[in-house]
């Protein structure tokens, strides 16, 4: 019981260490400056810091950007991930298990090690300075290999083998069988990887130079760095607003996130 007890106030303390700055940078963005610094529970409500952080800083060219960036890495990596993890999963082929251990390994190569390699590539491409440059290195995942192919192995094979006597090729069989039944996982992964590119900020800052291309994390470090100094409240309206999108569709799709995990798991 007391076990129990320390876990259930461990588990708080950390959902409320976790949750201050986001709470801290709600209560400054829609406070006036002279309550960035202290609470007050009378202090009055104002949107000015977002229209101020909205106009000063190209945040709808920066915001496109990022949605172009996030779609065109997530389209692609559905598209390479999918017949790849149905073919380890499904499919017997020579060094299919040699294959798939390499792929693994990618999974522990930091792409920062990679920045140096990556850049020559796209130099020599005549990318630099695209939102082409700052996706293409993502467009395979060895994470969505591995989760999507745990998914599939734990379709039943009779289901597999009703579809191919009812004469459906493979790809029919993966597109009517197995994708339908990994929707949570796309879901979850889907969240997984819109987070992750959302976010991304050092591969993006070094292969852009532009405000046409640069995406919202690059975009935020520049407005913060430069043209705001320390004037708080319109920094965390401007973080705010480049965040909320992403809260609102965790906020949707939790329960889809969790339960996929929880279905794929590591086996």
């Amino acid at each position: 019981m007391i076990s129990k007890t320390l876990e259930f106030i461990g588990a708080w303390l950390l959902g409320l260490l976790w949750v201050l700055p986001l709470l801290y940078a709600v209560w400054t963005a829609f406070h006036p400056a002279a309550y960035a610094t202290h609470f007050d529970p009378r202090a009055p409500l104002t949107l000015e810091n977002l229209r101020t952080a909205w106009q000063a800083a190209p945040f709808a060219q920066y915001l496109l950007n990022t949605t172009i960036l996030v779609t065109l890495v997530l389209a692609a990596q559905f598209i390479v991930c999918t017949p790849a993890a149905f073919a380890f999963a499904r499919l017997r082929f020579p060094g299919r298990d040699l294959a798939f251990a390499l792929i693994l390994i990618q999974l522990m190569v930091a792409p920062e090690v990679l920045l140096v390699a990556n850049y020559r590539t796209m130099a020599q491409l005549g990318l630099v300075d695209t939102i082409l440059a700052i996706a293409l290195p993502y467009l395979g995942s060895a994470f969505g290999i591995f989760l999507l192919r745990q998914t599939f192995r734990q379709v039943p094979q009779e289901l597999d083998d009703a579809a191919r006597l009812e004469g459906s090729t493979l790809l029919g069989r993966l597109w009517r069988v197995y994708v339908p039944l990994a929707r949570p996982t796309y879901i979850a992964y889907g969240l997984v990887s819109v987070s992750y590119h959302w976010n991304n900020f050092l591969w993006p800052l070094v292969v852009t130079n532009s405000v046409k291309v640069r995406p919202l994390t690059v975009g935020l470090a520049v407005f913060a760095s430069t043209d705001q100094g320390i004037d708080w409240s319109i920094i965390t309206a401007a973080t705010i607003m480049t965040s909320a999108p992403l809260l609102v569709a965790f906020l949707l799709f939790q329960r889809q996130f969790v339960a996929s995990f929880m279905r794929a798991g590591i086996r």
